[in-house]
């Protein structure tokens, strides 16, 4: 069946149902987006907005959050332990993290440690289905996940004090501060997280050692209004954190792995007549060290410290044309252990075109190209439009070309990196279509996307692993998610839930895909009624191949985990709550790798101060 076949009878039997939230963040009147084109050029695609209320109901990794409230599965070594996300069948590698606007993922792996990036301290968290290298560069194939510290200016003061302790000796504090005026903005927090991490695996006599974890995380975010057309933002991140990797055998040898991770960006818009600008510069630092026996002091270590200038500039042609340029240059220069000591320098240049047709219809058209000391860069574009049919029906289109580079691993690994390897790169299309009736939405959406020069590491002819660019996959899908809300006198539901159907195939195999479950299912209802407010999340996950050839004996079975969670407020303006969680409330036995159980039910209750 070819991919054509493939993709329309996804499209005529399946569907994806999105809580659309473009309309959330172009409401946004006195705030400053932190991620402006995500704002403007991302109209043909679905985004989902996750709020603070929904960031508070999950536990504070981003794993958490994102694998109770999105499609994109999750591969964890063990609670805590590291992460990685398949989103739309792709690899980790494919899946971009974008903090205020910049890409972080690792130049040393290629992405992000989901269980390294701390929630509390953003305001909204976005996500992206579908392509976005034209803007975000590279890795943004499957999709992409927006941290964003969004800057108010209105005359505001508060502090915020949360404090969760569980079982496993598990506790999770977090301060934070907002204060602002009509020029002056400031949010800032800081969380700490620490488990002991050592649970009974359900059924067994056999407990989790050597899985202990702690992390520390610093959000700042200041902005200062210099005139009406005039701002500046500084942006800035510090995580520091160690976990004790949980042994898979009683007579493993006990590990730990470091990480301390900066981030700094400093940001100038400015605005007049048809013309607005932003300047970006941002230094972002990564450094890990992996202790094979903590009883030694010898580690392998490894960094990478990027400097990112980033230059965006718009203009409005009309009032229902507008056009933008952005111009970006970064610098890597990376020092370890495996990748010895080396640099690379990479400049791109984006275009990118809205039109407004009329009320009820608009297109986009983007193109990027990159240029590269290290390798050579495909062009890239994306095209898409839009069409309102009525206040209850919204078609969408949209098709791209994407990409992901070769990472310093992959490059200069010592013995084994390969310079002569090619960027990955993709196509693919989706069509949505988005209902909204009162209180209910629901968007259908079908995919399809080709991959080529898949990057693996194999075995050469000395027995040495190398990386080579292999594979070409073809996947096709859908994915789900929906919303509704309604109140009966004061009482208030909130119902979201989301699905994801993944077929992503290995073409010279015809194999899904390993750690690419076929389905996965979640859904959340909380309730509201005066002081009192409960919820309750699923998250189902179907079984999963571990294995290229997908060999059944080594399936993981299917899971389906609960959460419960219920809080009190003892004030009129919610100053002061109480509440409390049960994790995983069926006591559900499963792992998300082999010879990784996480934990049973479990516990936790917190206090929540707004003064």
């Amino acid at each position: 069946m070819t991919l054509k076949k493939r993709f329309i009878f996804s499209f005529l039997l399946l569907c994806q149902i999105i809580w659309a939230q473009n309309d959330s963040i172009t409401k946004l009147k006195e705030v400053i987006v932190s991620d402006s084109n995500l704002k403007r050029f991302a109209n043909t695609q679905s985004i989902q907005r996750l709020s603070d209320s929904i960031i508070s109901k999950n536990e504070s990794s981003l794993t958490s959050l994102l694998n109770y409230n999105t499609v994109i599965y999750f591969k964890e070594n063990g609670l805590g332990m590291t992460s990685s996300p398949s989103f739309r069948g792709t690899t980790s590698q494919q899946t971009v993290v974008v903090w205020n606007g910049i890409n972080i993922n690792s130049q040393l792996l290629g992405q992000a440690d989901f269980n390294t990036i701390s929630t509390r301290g953003f305001n909204s968290i976005d996500v992206k289905a579908g392509g976005g290298s034209v803007v975000y560069g590279s890795g943004a194939i499957g999709g992409t996940i927006h941290l964003n510290n969004d800057l108010k200016f209105t005359n505001t003061f508060k502090n915020e004090f949360q404090i969760y302790y569980g079982e496993f000796n598990t506790l999770s504090a977090v301060y934070g501060i907002t204060a602002s005026t009509e020029k002056w903005s400031v949010d800032a927090s800081f969380t700490r997280n620490n488990s002991d991490n050592d649970f009974k695996y359900i059924g067994q006599k056999v407990w989790n050692t050597n899985g202990q974890y702690y992390n520390n995380t610093f959000d700042a975010a200041i902005g200062y209004k210099i005139n009406q057309n005039n701002s500046i933002k500084f942006y800035s991140e510090i995580f520091d954190g160690e976990r004790h990797f949980s042994l898979t055998s009683p007579n493993a040898t006990k590990t730990k792995y470091q990480d301390y991770n900066t981030r700094n960006l400093l940001t100038w818009s400015s605005s007049f007549n048809k013309f607005e600008t932003n300047l970006r510069l941002a230094y972002i630092s990564e450094h890990y060290k992996y202790y094979e026996d903590i009883k030694n002091e010898s580690f392998t270590s490894g960094g990478v410290k990027s400097f990112i200038g980033k230059y965006d500039i718009d203009y409005a042609i009309s009032s229902v044309i507008k056009i933008s340029a952005i111009l970006d240059y970064t610098k890597n220069n990376g020092l370890g252990s495996g990748v010895g000591r080396n640099n690379r320098e990479i400049g791109g240049a984006s275009i990118l075109w809205k039109h407004n047709l009329n009320e009820k219809w608009n297109y986009e058209l983007s193109a990027r190209k990159e240029i590269s000391d290290v390798y050579k860069s495909p062009v890239l574009f994306s095209a898409g439009s839009r069409y309102n049919f009525s206040d209850f029906y919204q078609l969408k289109f949209n098709i791209s070309r994407n990409f992901r580079i070769p990472t310093f691993n992959d490059l200069f690994w010592t013995g084994s990196g390969n310079p002569d390897l090619k960027p990955e790169s993709s196509f693919q299309a989706e069509i949505g279509n988005e209902f909204k009736h009162k209180d209910f939405r629901l968007t259908v959406t079908a995919y399809g996307m080709k991959i080529k020069n898949m990057i693996r590491w194999l075995p050469n002819n000395t027995g040495n692993w190398s990386p080579e660019n292999t594979d070409s996959v073809t996947i096709y899908g859908a994915e789900a998610l929906l919303g509704w809300k309604k109140n009966f006198n004061k009482h208030t539901f909130d119902f979201s839930g989301t699905y994801a159907y993944t077929v992503s195939l290995n073409d010279k195999t015809d194999k899904q895909l390993f750690y690419v479950p076929y389905h996965k299912l979640t859904g959340s209802l909380s309730y509201y009624y005066k002081k009192i407010s409960a919820y309750y999340q699923i998250m189902y996950t179907g079984e999963i191949f571990t294995t290229s050839d997908n060999n059944p004996k080594y399936i993981l079975d299917a899971y389906n985990v609960s959460n419960v969670g219920a809080d009190y407020n003892f004030s009129k303006k919610n100053i002061f709550k109480i509440g409390v969680r049960m994790a995983n409330l069926w006591n559900e036995k499963y792992e998300a790798q082999p010879s990784r159980y996480m934990p049973g039910r479990n516990a936790t209750i917190y206090l929540n101060l707004n003064y």
